[in-house]
């Protein structure tokens, strides 16, 4: 199940009320994607708020994906932790869940050398039943993949591709020189994401396409064909929704224009709080301009 075109970042909506997973909304959230045309899933990355989920959570959650997909596309678990032996372990707990590819992230916080990070992405590909997707974010992590220690690990059997959130050029060109029959180039950078599809990227891990499926998956096809004008006009569409979705940290403005969709509450896990009040009438217009809300005053 190759990894191309929009593969969206799946949101985790938790109840008002408790605060506990909440799987019908989940289940909503991911039937929308599948009808609009998303490619691929990934469940408990960032955006999911992994770093919030109890074990038990995080099985459930995952294997609630698995089931509710059914194989027509793609499901991808987050399971990168500071440490190699967890992240060998959360892995082979997606695997049991069922997934089709792990998702793992630079080891945040720990801060490791090139030579660390190469030898932790080996170890947890050469445990992993399943393939591993590396993922550099080094605004979250505080280490940066170089794109010559991906080039090392590219050639690993078990390593599918990289998710790639810086957005330069020159990163961008750098790691299509790496791409292959067997690793994919994702954007992990939605802004820039056009561009990188164009120049020849396989697809983008995204946090907009909860808000606009459709919408998102249309560019990325026409990305993929490259019809520049109309992948041009639905990314410039889709820049506000971009900005607002970066209004505070992810996944904090897109758990507000979740909830305006009654796709969950906008509630999130301390220490992430709701958007701030003075910023919802925002998301609220670049929602109407879009066609998915009423158009409202402004709140806050």
């Amino acid at each position: 199940m190759a990894l191309s075109g929009s593969i969206c970042a799946l949101a985790t909506p938790f109840r008002a009320g408790d605060g506990a997973l909440d799987l019908d909304a989940y289940g909503r959230l991911v039937d929308r994607q599948l009808a609009g045309g998303t490619r691929a899933i990934v469940v408990a990355g960032s955006t999911g708020e992994a770093a919030s989920l109890d074990d038990d959570e995080y099985s459930r959650l995952v294997a609630f994906a698995v089931d509710r997909v059914a194989r027509r596309v793609p499901v991808l678990a987050g399971s990168g932790l500071p440490s190699t032996r967890k992240t060998i372990t959360l892995t082979q707990r997606a695997v049991d869940a069922g997934v089709d590819y792990v998702l793992v992230v630079a080891p945040a916080y720990v801060r490791p050398t090139q030579e660390g990070m190469f030898r932790h992405f080996s170890e947890v590909a050469d445990h992993a039943r399943v393939p591993v997707v590396l993922y550099n974010v080094p605004g979250r992590t505080a280490c940066d993949l170089r794109p010559e220690t991906v080039a090392r690990l590219a050639v690993h059997g078990n390593i599918a591709g990289i998710k790639e959130a810086v957005g330069d050029p020159q990163r961008v060109r750098e790691l299509l020189g790496l791409r292959s029959s067997s690793f994919s180039v994702l954007s992990g950078d939605d802004p820039t994401c056009a561009y990188a599809q164009l120049a020849g990227a396989d697809g983008v891990v995204s946090v907009a396409a909860n808000v606009v499926p459709a919408l998102f998956a249309a560019m990325c096809d026409a990305c993929a064909r490259r019809d520049e004008a109309v992948a041009g006009e639905l990314d410039r569409r889709l820049q506000p929704l971009y900005d607002v979705l970066a209004l505070e940290p992810n996944p904090i403005p897109l758990k507000w224009c979740l909830s305006r969709l009654g796709l969950g509450s906008s509630v999130l896990r301390l220490p992430l709080t709701e958007l701030s009040p003075s910023l919802r009438g925002r998301a609220d217009r670049v929602l109407a301009d879009l066609g998915l809300v009423e158009d409202a005053p402004a709140v806050g």
